[in-house]
Protein backbone atom coordinates (compact mmCIF):
# COMPACT_ATOMS: atom_id res chain seq x y z
CA UNK A 1 0.00 0.00 0.00
CA UNK A 2 1.34 3.60 -0.96
CA UNK A 3 2.87 5.08 2.88
CA UNK A 4 2.37 8.95 2.94
CA UNK A 5 3.52 10.79 6.00
CA UNK A 6 1.79 13.58 7.11
CA UNK A 7 3.64 16.47 8.85
CA UNK A 8 1.10 18.63 10.56
CA UNK A 9 1.42 20.02 14.06
CA UNK A 10 -2.32 21.38 14.65
CA UNK A 11 -4.29 18.27 15.80
CA UNK A 12 -7.92 19.28 14.01
CA UNK A 13 -5.95 19.90 10.33
CA UNK A 14 -4.19 16.57 10.86
CA UNK A 15 -7.21 14.34 11.44
CA UNK A 16 -9.01 15.84 8.96
CA UNK A 17 -6.05 14.76 6.59
CA UNK A 18 -6.12 11.10 7.81
CA UNK A 19 -10.27 10.51 7.71
CA UNK A 20 -9.52 11.90 4.06
CA UNK A 21 -6.67 9.43 3.01
CA UNK A 22 -7.11 6.45 5.28
CA UNK A 23 -8.74 4.30 3.59
CA UNK A 24 -6.75 4.53 0.55
CA UNK A 25 -3.36 4.79 1.74
CA UNK A 26 -1.00 3.63 4.66
CA UNK A 27 -0.41 6.88 6.99
CA UNK A 28 2.12 7.77 9.12
CA UNK A 29 2.49 11.20 10.89
CA UNK A 30 5.11 13.83 12.34
CA UNK A 31 4.01 16.89 14.37
CA UNK A 32 7.14 18.85 13.75
CA UNK A 33 9.30 19.84 10.94
CA UNK A 34 12.22 17.91 12.71
CA UNK A 35 10.39 14.85 12.98
CA UNK A 36 9.22 15.04 9.78
CA UNK A 37 12.56 14.98 8.48
CA UNK A 38 13.53 12.02 10.94
CA UNK A 39 10.60 9.96 9.83
CA UNK A 40 11.10 10.62 6.12
CA UNK A 41 14.62 9.01 6.58
CA UNK A 42 13.49 6.25 8.54
CA UNK A 43 10.41 4.99 6.59
CA UNK A 44 11.04 6.04 3.60
CA UNK A 45 7.30 7.32 2.46
CA UNK A 46 6.03 7.52 -1.38
CA UNK A 47 4.74 10.72 -0.89
CA UNK A 48 5.08 13.68 2.80
CA UNK A 49 2.12 16.20 3.23
CA UNK A 50 4.50 19.27 4.29
CA UNK A 51 2.29 22.24 6.37
CA UNK A 52 4.90 25.29 5.92
CA UNK A 53 4.29 26.54 9.52
CA UNK A 54 5.55 23.78 11.81
CA UNK A 55 7.15 24.30 15.41
CA UNK A 56 11.12 23.25 15.80
CA UNK A 57 12.09 23.21 12.10
CA UNK A 58 8.97 24.78 9.70
CA UNK A 59 8.03 23.15 7.13
CA UNK A 60 10.53 25.10 4.12
CA UNK A 61 13.64 23.89 6.09
CA UNK A 62 12.60 20.68 6.51
CA UNK A 63 11.55 20.06 2.90
CA UNK A 64 15.09 21.15 2.10
CA UNK A 65 16.43 18.88 4.38
CA UNK A 66 14.68 16.28 2.64
CA UNK A 67 15.35 17.11 -0.62
CA UNK A 68 19.10 17.20 -0.30
CA UNK A 69 19.63 13.92 1.13
CA UNK A 70 19.92 11.98 -1.65
CA UNK A 71 17.72 9.06 -0.29
CA UNK A 72 14.75 11.30 -0.82
CA UNK A 73 15.22 13.90 -2.87
CA UNK A 74 12.66 11.84 -5.33
CA UNK A 75 9.76 11.84 -2.88
CA UNK A 76 7.21 14.00 -4.00
CA UNK A 77 6.42 17.34 -1.43
CA UNK A 78 3.09 18.63 -1.05
CA UNK A 79 3.14 21.74 0.66
CA UNK A 80 -0.04 23.11 2.83
CA UNK A 81 -0.39 26.39 4.31
CA UNK A 82 -3.33 28.57 4.77
CA UNK A 83 -1.83 31.67 3.01
CA UNK A 84 -2.89 31.72 -0.63
CA UNK A 85 -0.34 34.35 -1.15
CA UNK A 86 1.68 33.91 -4.36
CA UNK A 87 4.87 34.79 -2.46
CA UNK A 88 3.94 31.56 -0.12
CA UNK A 89 3.44 29.04 -2.78
CA UNK A 90 6.57 30.28 -4.70
CA UNK A 91 8.21 30.12 -1.13
CA UNK A 92 7.27 26.56 -1.05
CA UNK A 93 7.89 25.45 -4.64
CA UNK A 94 12.01 27.24 -3.88
CA UNK A 95 12.13 24.90 -0.89
CA UNK A 96 11.74 21.63 -2.68
CA UNK A 97 8.23 21.01 -2.81
CA UNK A 98 6.49 19.57 -5.68
CA UNK A 99 2.86 21.25 -5.47
CA UNK A 100 1.81 23.55 -2.74
CA UNK A 101 -2.38 23.21 -2.00
CA UNK A 102 -4.37 25.78 0.53
CA UNK A 103 -6.00 25.14 3.77
CA UNK A 104 -8.50 24.28 3.99
CA UNK A 105 -7.62 21.55 1.72
CA UNK A 106 -10.02 20.95 -1.14
CA UNK A 107 -10.71 17.05 -1.21
CA UNK A 108 -10.92 16.96 -4.90
CA UNK A 109 -7.49 18.90 -5.62
CA UNK A 110 -5.65 16.66 -2.83
CA UNK A 111 -6.62 13.49 -4.52
CA UNK A 112 -5.74 14.95 -7.98
CA UNK A 113 -2.24 15.88 -6.64
CA UNK A 114 -1.21 13.24 -4.68
CA UNK A 115 -2.12 10.64 -7.68
CA UNK A 116 -0.32 12.65 -10.23
CA UNK A 117 2.74 13.55 -7.95
CA UNK A 118 2.76 9.56 -6.98
CA UNK A 119 2.19 8.67 -11.46
CA UNK A 120 4.94 10.79 -11.75
CA UNK A 121 7.29 9.41 -9.52
CA UNK A 122 6.80 6.02 -10.67
CA UNK A 123 8.06 7.03 -14.04
CA UNK A 124 11.63 8.53 -12.47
Amino acid sequence: MTKILIVEDVELNYDLLVQLLEDDYELIGARDGQEGVQLAAAEHPDLILMDMSLPVMNGWSATEAIKSDPGLTLIPVIGLSAHALLEEKAKALNSGCDAYLTKPVDEVALFQTIERLLKRAQRI
